[in-house]
């Protein structure tokens, strides 16, 4: 046998070992001839580095440095879920799937919410080559060397895997180790960490991988990305993972219906304590991947999944005062500043009470003891008031009248929970929060600027409005504190490199009331620049997919200001992107031109990818729901009754897929 032929075969046999070990829980071999098998295969690797493999179970032990984690596009945008609190609103829920999907027969695949730091990693022809954090959902850190080091996370797959996908997950710090690492803390008498969650995501940040592999971390697998064509269900796909290689969490469970769904919630909800990992909830997920993909996505979450949440630790605190925030919208959240109190791992000072109408609700009263949960698990919130330590003599709120930071009346419209100071272009917090708003990852992206350096250069009385950004010069930033020379330098850089980015997130960054990053993109397909924009009117919007009355009307007031329009101006004078990229264009005929379709169920022909492309193809645009301005209902097979009767109803032309390809024929 070769020296080569050795390292493989070593190779071959400690990740089998490695799998039967932390995957299947049946060991076949003792801890001390794991231990032999790997530093036979380290002194080998040693002498013969010409076969050296990123992927080899010696990676695991760490050793690697990373002092700047380097921040990845997601190829799939990891999204966050909708929560829900109560069953009331899991059967709004499933009314909504019904209405999107018509009355078609659903079932649910139950998983456990684990509580820990989402992850992606990404393989390629059964190889580990990327794991990156969830950041923002739309880009994170590259990780990969730190995640190596997690023994249930593995190197090289098992069995007939796909050429090329991400896999999503969780990692997660199991209670008994995050236990041990806080008794070797405080007898060394140090500060122990305050929870597993935190203590997991901080790992995955830590420069020096040999310390992340001496943390008892593990992953455990939810989805598969990128590789759905593969499969039909999650449960299938879950099942593929298991043989795979990954850790997939046992306990996922089919529903066949909400009352099963129900069934597994209040199962978890009291044995949930037996695991050996915190967990916080249940997702729930429509099991037919191709109903996940005719159901799509919000601007935020999937329409195909939400999280129940277990009922929130509370804890008593006293409410010694009312604080109030003004937003970069101008608007005012009321914020409870409470007495300190520990609360699921953390001190808690303050607690969110979103409106005057919730304070009203609760009829808080300055020295109340009240209720503290947090919604969520993430945002505390006042929930109620142990009305028997009320004191005799107290006096009932009353809500502000004039905004804290400038003095300007509020406004509340009719319709909307919250008050507005009407000063927008005067009001410190609004200039502040509508910078911040533009320089951030969603928008422009200025790398070298954050929250505190705005602050400092509008109190410097250097920026007044974001487009003031563009005027920056280094000898007005190198005096200010804590602003060295290659500080500036990254910052200048960062706004010069912000002049690039596309007129979709130009639009987001604008800071346009009710205009997220969804809209901004839907808008720059409509209006290919921002001249077109600005001059359309209310009508034209409304005619718009996804445009309704209320965006529209804020669309048209953000231009009828002199100022907003004055700085776009300025704004196209220093470079920045005004007017959509032209891509090659794939149309190849006009027959579609002003229909905007729907298309729905399942078809034999094309995939749904391939049929919406179609569309675009042929000068037709594609509609996320049937409305008043949808053309025509392209349906395959299984599609919703509900989803025909309401075509039908509306007197929409609906297209099989042979009718469809007739059309392209002609």
């Amino acid at each position: 046998m070769t020296i080569q032929e050795k390292i493989n075969q070593l190779r071959s046999e400690l990740n089998e070992h490695n799998y039967k070990y932390y995957i299947l829980d049946t060991p076949e071999i003792s801890d001390y001839e794991f231990d032999m098998k790997l530093k036979e295969l380290q002194e080998l690797e040693a002498k013969h580095p010409e076969f050296f493999d990123e992927n080899s179970p010696t990676q695991r032990v760490g050793g690697g440095i990373t002092k700047n984690f380097e921040t990845i596009t997601h190829q799939q945008r990891m999204y966050s879920l909708d929560n829900a609190y109560s069953f009331e609103e899991l059967n709004d829920w499933e009314n909504r799937l019904q209405k999107l999907l018509g009355d078609v027969p659903l079932e649910f695949m139950c998983e456990l919410k684990y509580d820990g730091a989402s992850i992606s990693i990404s393989y390629e022809n059964g190889k580990l080559v990327r794991a990156v954090t969830r950041g923002d959902g739309f880009q994170g850190d590259d990780v990969t060397t730190n995640i190596k080091t997690i023994k249930t996370v593995p190197l090289v797959l098992k069995g007939d895997f796909p050429e090329k996908f991400d896999i999503r997950g969780e990692i997660i710090l199991p209670i008994a180790g995050f236990n041990e690492m806080n008794e070797k803390l405080i007898a060394l008498g140090e500060q122990p960490y305050s929870n597993p969650r935190n203590t997991a995501s901080g790992s995955l940040k830590l420069q020096n991988s040999s310390e992340v592999a001496r943390r008892p971390l593990e992953c455990l697998l939810y989805s598969i990305v990128g590789a759905n064509q593969a499969f039909e269900s999650q449960e299938q796909s879950l099942n593929a993972a298991k043989s795979f290689g990954f850790r997939v969490p046992s306990q996922s469970k089919i529903a066949k219906n909400l009352q099963e769904v129900f069934d597994f919630i209040n199962y978890w909800d009291t044995h949930r304590h037996d695991l050996p990992y915190e967990t916080d909830g249940v997702v729930i997920k429509v099991n037919r991947l191709d109903f996940q993909e005719e159901l799509g996505y919000t601007a935020k979450s999937p329409r195909w999944a939400i999280a129940y949440k277990f009922k929130a630790e509370q804890a008593e605190s006293v409410l010694e005062s009312i604080s109030y925030q003004v937003g970069r919208t101008g608007a005012i959240t009321p914020v409870a500043n409470l007495s300190p109190v520990q609360l699921a791992g953390t001190i808690v000072k303050r607690a969110s009470l979103h409106n005057a109408d919730q304070i009203e609700k609760l009829d808080l009263r300055i020295g109340d003891a009240v209720f503290v949960e947090k919604g969520g698990e993430i945002i505390p919130k006042i929930v109620g008031i142990n009305i028997e330590k009320r004191a005799e003599n107290s006096q009932p709120l009353k809500y502000i009248t004039h905004c804290p930071e400038c003095n300007a009346p509020l406004e509340r419209k009719a319709g909307e929970a919250l008050h507005y100071c009407t000063n927008e272009a005067n009001c410190p917090p609004q200039i502040v929060g509508k910078i911040e708003h533009f320089i951030g990852r969603k928008a422009m992206d200025i790398e070298g600027l954050g929250g505190e350096t705005v602050q400092q250069l509008y109190d410097n009385r250097l920026i007044y409005s974001y487009v003031d950004l563009y005027e920056l010069k280094k000898e007005q930033l190198l005096p200010l504190e804590r602003m060295a020379e290659k500080s500036v330098d990254n910052l200048l850089t960062g706004v010069e490199k912000s002049k690039s980015i596309p007129y979709e997130k130009v639009l987001f960054a604008l800071g346009i009331r009710h205009v997220g990053e969804n809209i901004a993109k839907k808008l720059a397909v409509a209006y290919p620049n921002i001249d077109l924009l600005m001059n359309a009117s209310f009508e034209d919007l409304v005619n718009q997919d996804e445009i309704g009355e209320k965006i529209a009307q804020s669309i048209i007031d953000f231009f009828s200001d002199l100022q907003n329009i004055q700085i776009i101006e300025r704004l196209k004078n220093y470079g920045l992107q005004f007017e959509a990229v032209t891509k090659e264009s794939t149309q190849v005929s006009d027959i579609f031109a002003d229909m905007i379709f729907v298309v729905s169920g399942k078809f034999t022909q094309f995939s749904r990818d391939e049929i919406k492309q179609k569309i675009e193809d042929y000068g037709g645009k594609n509609g996320s729901s049937i409305t008043g301005k949808t053309s025509v209902v392209l349906a395959g097979a299984d599609m919703g009754p509900s989803k025909l009767e309401k075509a039908t109803k509306l007197g929409i032309p609906i297209w099989s897929e042979e009718e469809f390809i007739e059309k392209l024929s002609e």
